[in-house]
């Protein structure tokens, strides 16, 4: 399985190598341009989302998100810079013209789509739980949730947050800058259950194989995970929309869920 993920990935690299190009400044484009005249696509990710973007021990990023942004700059023949900031400030950076592009584990929501564009998705996710408790645990549906008053941490500025403020409305929010603050809670007691994605529930459990955390992985929700985009550079949209379409085309996606999920994130994706 190594050496055909290995395969996959060289393949694929190299395919974005041979159709590669400099990108050139074309009016009506401005991010493109200020990409142009750089010379870097600078990407915002959140570094707190274990296997999708996620900064290691030795302060580097790693991820499934961070493999496609590095796959995105050497598609457009230039450099690639990472900023990592709080989930809910990459919106903000991206309006603001910090960043020009995030890739984040980020949901095409409507309301975000209402601030800015995107291109995808490029990955399929949903909720599920990480608990010590099997009454939660056997939990299926939101509606099995809503009659026990419960405490549930979540990401702040995540669908997650979202999902618990309209389809729990009796469970107590528990907002937390990010997956290991959440993870903590659940383990000392603070939480009854911690909300989150499901990449980031397979890696807790990969994490922590000891703990008696239990993972509901039943997709409680349809996440489609996308590019965010300046809605004011139709050229970039257009351009991060066929880098996706060409990643899905010569196996590059497919590769990188074997190599940071492995079959079970194809398994349970297709559940």
């Amino acid at each position: 399985m190594i050496h055909f993920t290995r395969s996959i990935l060289a393949f694929a690299a190299l395919f974005f190598i041979i159709i590669s190009s400099s990108v050139h400044a074309v009016d009506g484009a401005p991010v493109i341009s200020r990409i142009q005249k750089s010379g870097i696509l600078v990407v915002g990710t959140s570094g707190n989302m274990p296997l999708m973007s996620e900064k290691l021990m030795t302060g580097e990023l790693a991820g499934f998100d961070i493999d496609m942004a590095i796959a995105m700059a050497e598609t457009m023949g230039v450099k690639l810079e990472l900023k990592s900031m709080p989930f809910d400030q990459l919106i903000p950076a991206l309006e603001q013209g910090t960043v020009d592009v995030v890739v984040s584990n980020m949901t095409m929501t409507m309301d975000r789509n209402m601030r800015v564009a995107f291109a995808g998705p490029y990955f399929v996710s949903g909720k599920c739980l990480i608990t010590k408790e099997q009454e939660i645990a056997q939990a299926d549906e939101p509606e099995d949730l809503k009659e026990a008053d419960v405490k549930i941490a979540v990401v702040r500025g995540t669908t997650s947050e979202n999902f618990v403020k309209e389809l729990l409305p009796l469970a107590r929010r528990m907002p937390v800058e990010n997956v290991d603050k959440g993870t903590n809670m659940v383990a000392k007691g603070e939480a009854n259950a911690f909300l989150t994605d499901f990449p980031i529930c397979l890696s807790v459990m990969k994490r922590y194989p000891d703990s008696g955390f239990q993972s509901v992985v039943s997709l409680l929700t349809y996440e489609p995970i996308g590019i965010a985009v300046p809605a004011n550079d139709p050229l970039l949209i257009n351009l991060a929309e066929n880098f996706i379409d060409r990643a899905e085309n010569v196996g590059l996606i497919q590769g990188l869920g074997l190599k940071w999920f492995g079959q079970a994130k194809l398994t349970a994706v297709d559940k």
